[in-house]
């Protein structure tokens, strides 16, 4: 099974050392081996069907330069983010027909139990059907890895916590000194505030997860995707002051991940 058939994913990887000591013996218990993604997915399919809070999370490992480096999957604080996100966006007297009864304690009671506070970031960010611009602009496509594998074609894009910081302020001037404060500059603001808080050391990933699947029916195949290099075409325009070289790039982006969108609607 497709690990995220519908689901990309930006996660930042940190070294063992910005972890505890129980924590660290935690993480070097996963075998690098093991396919995490597929593990992560089945827990939450068999949370659909039966909502529940392990005692026992995961995490997905990475090994570079003999070093190991862990995204913790975080699932009880990213599956309060997601419900208080759900909650918002409908009427109070309607959501609890929603939610499993004692679900919200049940997410209280994790957080606790792991110590978590519901003030820190998780190290996984995702989205469903879509790629959001701004994660395109932490990198470079000389960092892009893409290819087929046995669940299918997948895309992959990893640099290090220090240049993705970098390039999100520069994305992040860029946008206010084109358009000044507003939604697009307050989620790339967003975006700079959530990398400063891990360790430096850190390494950044773009995953496409199941997405790649759908990008591959474009005209092109997967090899045909100039994401990356459609936000730096646009970047440059914004930061040059040609707003019509902007435009050519980000409507290149918008137009590719509209068509993905489009297979939500026909599933």
């Amino acid at each position: 099974m497709r690990p995220t058939p519908y689901v990309a994913s930006l996660r930042v990887y940190e070294p063992l050392e910005a972890f505890s000591e129980i924590e660290q013996l935690r993480w070097n218990e996963i075998s690098i081996e093991q396919h995490t993604g597929h593990e992560e997915q089945s827990r939450a399919l068999r949370r659909a069907i039966r909502p529940e809070i392990s005692r026992i999370d995961g995490a997905h490992i990475i090994v570079h330069e003999g070093e190991r480096y862990v995204a913790p999957w975080s699932t009880a604080l990213r599956t309060w983010a997601a419900l208080s996100d759900f909650k918002n966006s409908l009427p109070s007297t309607v959501t609890p027909y929603f939610l499993a009864e004692g679900m919200e304690d049940a997410l209280i009671s994790a957080a606790a139990e792991f110590e978590i506070g519901f003030d820190k970031a998780p190290h996984i960010l995702t989205e469903t059907w879509m790629i959001p611009p701004r994660w395109f602009t932490l990198f470079s496509p000389e960092e892009r890895l893409r290819g087929d594998s046995p669940d299918g074609p997948f895309t992959i894009v990893r640099t290090t916590l220090i240049n993705a910081r970098k390039r999100s302020q520069i994305a992040y001037s860029a946008v206010i000194n084109a358009f000044g404060e507003g939604d697009v500059a307050d989620e790339m603001k967003s975006l700079v505030e959530w990398l400063d808080l891990f360790h430096p050391g850190s390494i950044v990933e773009l995953d496409y997860g199941g997405l790649a699947g759908f990008i591959a029916l474009a005209e092109g195949g997967i090899e045909g995707d100039t994401s990356l290099e459609d936000i730096a075409h646009s970047l440059s325009g914004l930061i040059s002051g040609d707003g019509q070289e902007a435009g050519v790039g980000y409507s290149r982006l918008v137009a590719r991940w509209r068509k993905v969108a489009m297979y939500e609607q026909a599933t």
